[in-house]
């Protein structure tokens, strides 16, 4: 089957599970045509033989926060070329390759491939958790109003998709129909990694000053990485250790660690469950998506939500670190194989019903 998968390009989360699944549809013998924007593309371009750039919407950060400003400036100069051109782009490639079905990480354009030219379409994410599945007052204190724009912007941008596969480590209640909530998909060097206990703990994102205090406090060894920029070895301030980014790094310093405090974005966060490891878990302001994630983290006891990281927060983090090691011991997942078998079987029935 030709297959079109778009992978939108705001972080790497959806172009590491989005790299994983199609190697597999390729291994599969299916022919994959990649599609992405931003960070995604370069990365995929080094992992997939079919990789083609599109322009998509990003976000620009300060302090943990989303500026409004920066962003509506960044997503302007990034399209300077102008949505016809960048459109007429787009659809030139979709008709050089005449795909069959489309499979899409909340990606617009790929999704619009699909409505146009009448194939069917997989939403495969974790974003559609907002729209597609009910959730209870307790996640939903205090956020209701960010809950419900988020939830109609995403059930606006992916409408009436043949499937929604949704990617999640807890599991609500659905409340719509041709959706199914599967494991996380994960990139194969988590999956190899052996957890160990160590003395550390992974710090990652741009943390205010504030909350790099609130960790020196501590007397932790910390291993601090995106913090700051242009760091080509480690600078190392006290317990705090700064280090610039290196995967193979990254991943030891995960799987070695205590315990992780950083954002709420899904991708480390199902790392993190995945490798056994507690998380401090801090929303960025403004993302719904993420106050869910992080929510549903500390109900499951796997870690903390707060609001910032300051002595307090890793007070109670660190005071529960037996509970939460307690029941992440409990979690279930074998590497991407339930998921990628549930992808497997949905090809397979749209591309019964289409013929």
């Amino acid at each position: 089957m030709r297959i079109l998968y778009g992978a939108v390009g705001e972080g790497l989360g959806h172009a590491t599970r989005s790299g994983v699944v199609a190697e597999h549809l390729l291994a599969r013998g299916h022919e994959v045509k990649m599609v992405a924007s931003g960070r995604a593309f370069p990365y995929l371009a080094e992992r997939l033989p079919d990789v083609e750039e599109i322009f998509g919407f990003s976000f620009a950060l300060e302090d943990g926060k989303v500026d409004t400003w920066r962003t509506i400036v960044k997503n302007v100069r990034g399209a300077t070329g102008g949505v016809p051109e960048n459109w007429r782009h787009g659809a030139a490639i979709a008709e050089a390759f005449d795909p069959e079905l489309v499979i899409t990480d909340f990606d617009g354009f790929a999704y619009a491939v699909a409505r146009i030219r009448r194939i069917p379409v997989i939403s495969l994410g974790n974003i559609q958790m907002v729209a597609r599945c009910k959730h209870d007052a307790d996640v939903l204190k205090g956020v209701r109003v960010p809950y419900t724009q988020a939830r109609a912007f995403v059930a606006a941008k992916l409408p009436r998709a043949d499937r929604y596969l949704i990617l999640t480590f807890f599991y609500p209640e659905v409340a719509s129909k041709r959706t199914a909530l599967v494991p996380p998909v994960l990139r194969g060097e988590i999956v190899a990694a052996r957890p160990e206990a160590g003395g550390h703990v992974l710090a990652y994102g741009r943390m205010a000053q504030e909350s790099l205090d609130a960790l020196s406090a501590t007397g932790m060894p910390t291993y601090v990485y995106g913090a700051r920029d242009g760091l080509e070895q480690d600078v190392i301030e006290g317990s705090l250790t700064f280090r610039p980014f290196s995967n193979d790094g990254f991943v030891e310093d995960l799987r070695t660690c205590r315990g992780v405090v950083a954002s709420a974005g899904f991708s480390l966060m199902c790392e993190a469950v995945y490798l056994r490891k507690p998380m401090l878990a801090v929303p960025l302001a403004g993302q719904f998506e993420q106050v869910m994630n992080a929510r549903y983290l500390e109900r499951l006891g796997y870690g903390v939500a707060a609001d910032h990281v300051d002595e307090q927060a890793l007070e109670r983090f660190l005071a529960g670190e037996e509970r939460h090691l307690e029941a992440l011991a409990g979690y279930e997942q074998v590497g991407n194989d339930k998921t990628l078998r549930a992808v497997e079987r949905t090809l397979a029935e749209l591309d019964s019903g289409r013929s």
